[in-house]
């Protein structure tokens, strides 16, 4: 039996970092969102053995037992005693370490097949205590749609839908270490710190200017300070027709809000003008 599942990426309407846990980790207060760009996971069952193999359209990605995909689907495998073949596809269309959760996502994505596939019955809630043990992300990546995110991001709550909002993304051709930017990362009294309650409110509202007007991310204090195009392609949006525009997660992706398709298409243009080489795409919240 063959099996196909959508895997869509998030984007980071708001981003704070409180602070420095003593277990080394921070403590963050961001609102997550699902947009329509989407990685494809293709599951086929076949009886007999235990052998879970997988295959990916991108082959810079790890298909081992390195990948969260495969992590994920030996976990519930295990657990669960399942006594069949599996063989995992992935059409992988999330640009990879964009800040941007595509890893997140395939993995989520993974753990939701794997419960639906072989009838285990586990809420989105069990397999979400599952999920936060292979990363932070994966527990929001399972929920989905809007929601606050606290804690080192295991902490969520659903917030009130902000769907079908325009948005353009903007991948510059680099990568952004997500480790190098919280290890350089310093919060003190000089940190600006994004108005998430407001923010939350105004999405509420479904108010795009007032939301737009609000982005902020504290992590661009360390990557801006590193890749100076990120700044780069955020002024190219605003310039261009967006309500706001900000790096989503760690970087180096920027997303712009924009009012309609065909202003953000326009834009769409402009940026690629100006950073040739990046990955650049309209989508939509869902």
């Amino acid at each position: 039996m063959i099996y196909t599942y959508n895997a869509p990426a998030k984007i980071n309407i708001g981003l704070d970092v409180l602070g420095r846990r003593d277990d080394g980790y921070h403590d963050l207060k961001m609102i997550m969102q699902t947009i329509d760009l989407e990685d494809i996971l293709t599951f086929t069952i076949k009886e007999g053995g235990r052998e879970i193999t997988m295959t990916c359209t991108d082959s810079s990605l790890s298909v081992d037992d390195t990948n969260l995909v495969m992590r994920a689907a030996r976990h519930m495998a295990d657990e669960f005693g399942i006594k069949s073949s599996i063989e995992i596809h992935l059409e992988k269309n999330i640009p990879i370490a964009a800040g941007m959760a595509g890893g997140s996502t395939d993995a989520a994505t993974t753990f939701i097949a794997m419960n639906d596939i072989f009838g285990l019955g586990l809420s989105k809630a069990e397999l979400m205590e599952r999920a936060v043990n292979l990363g932070a992300d994966i527990p929001y990546c399972i929920l989905r749609g809007t929601a606050l995110s606290e804690g080192i991001g295991d902490i969520l709550t659903p917030l009130p839908e902000y769907k079908d909002v325009t948005i353009l993304i903007v991948k510059p051709p680099i990568n952004v270490s997500t480790a190098f930017v919280y290890g350089n990362l310093k919060i003190d009294s000089q940190t600006n710190h994004p108005d998430i309650d407001n923010i939350m409110n105004y999405m509420a509202q479904m108010n795009h200017s007032a939301v737009g007007s609000l982005l902020g991310n504290v992590l661009e204090d360390v990557t801006v300070k590193e890749y100076p195009v990120i700044d780069d392609i955020k002024g190219c949006m605003i310039k261009n027709g967006s309500l706001g525009a900000l790096m989503s997660g760690s970087g180096p992706t920027v997303f712009g809000i924009f009012e309609n398709d065909e202003t953000a298409g326009k834009a769409l243009e402009k940026c690629l003008l100006l950073v040739p080489g990046s990955f650049a795409k309209v989508v939509h919240t869902i």
